[in-house]
Order: structure tokens, then sequence, then C-alpha cells
């Protein structure tokens, strides 16, 4: 494996459009998500920010704004999301298979004016995807990209459902 980062923070939103609340660890579960996120199931069951590209943007900005705002579950450092539309990221023992980039919304300019027009460039809103392997993560696991030929594996397909 390649390209070894690590897990630098952990969000979990407890309502739709409500806060998101900073966590030391998270349970993810294979096919839904994060364990207690309003974000259950689907195509984007976890969103994945990186730190490099939000500190680029806090410095076009002159801001200094929480990372938080951005609204994803993860921060990753040393670990390019860039193009990285179905590969397999490996955050400490879990796998998510990346689905796409995450866009900007209006919420972007309401934290600060001018972010969204920032993250309109590909792969500057950070990515999102599904779990195929859940477990704990922690702040501080590994974050590492599976070699392409593995994310080709049958265990790759597993079905998008939602809560029971």
């Amino acid at each position: 494996m390649s390209e070894m980062g690590r897990v630098d923070a952990i969000w979990v939103k407890r309502v739709r459009r409500g806060p998101m609340d900073p966590v030391t660890e998270v349970v993810l579960q294979a096919g839904y998500g994060a364990v207690g996120s309003a974000s259950w199931g689907g195509r984007r069951q976890v969103t994945i920010i990186e730190r490099e590209v939000w500190e680029r943007h806090m410095a076009a900005l002159g801001a200094a704004l929480d990372p938080s705002a951005r609204r994803a579950n993860f921060m990753v450092s040393a670990c390019s999301l860039l193009d990285s539309r179905g590969r397999v990221l490996r955050l400490g023992g879990c796998r998510v298979r990346i689905r796409g980039e995450t866009r900007p919304c209006e919420r972007m300019d309401e934290a600060y004016p001018g972010l969204r027009a920032l993250m309109e460039s590909p792969w500057a809103g950070g990515a999102f995807g599904e779990v195929l392997g859940g477990g704990a993560v922690r702040v501080g696991d590994p974050v590492e990209w599976e070699p392409r030929e593995s994310t080709e594996s049958a265990d790759a397909a597993v079905p998008l459902t939602r809560r029971p």
C-alpha cells in the first residue's frame, strides 16, 4: 500500500442540517455509514476532506474557520483525494469506496463568503463514499489507499441500502 496519511479529525452530525459534533472515535457500519449520524445509508455514507486543501482555502480567504464548517465526517492529512472515484481508502481498519467528489453547497458561503467558489475546483470540496468494511475509526489512525487492483475484487460490490 502507498500514500500513508492519518485521520486528523472526526465529526458526526446527529440531525439533518445540525451541528457537526467533534468526536475522537466513530464506528462505521458496512453499507450504512457512521453509527449515530443523520447521514445513514445511500451513496454518501461518509464524507472526507483533506487538511492540506482546507488550509489552502483558509490561506486564500485570509480566514481561520474551523474545518467542521465543511460538514465532513473525516479530515485526513498526507492523503490526496484527487481523482479517487472508485478507489478504496482504509481509515484505520475500515474500508471506504470513494463514490465521487463532494460538491460545495450554499452552506459554505454561509460559513464564510467566497468559500463555495474556492471549493468548485476539482476535488477541492473533498470526497464521499460508502463503507465496505466497518469498525472503529479513531483520530490518529492511519489512512492509506488500497492498491488499485484490489478495488476490483468481488467484495467491492456492497449493495447500497437504507436504514431498516
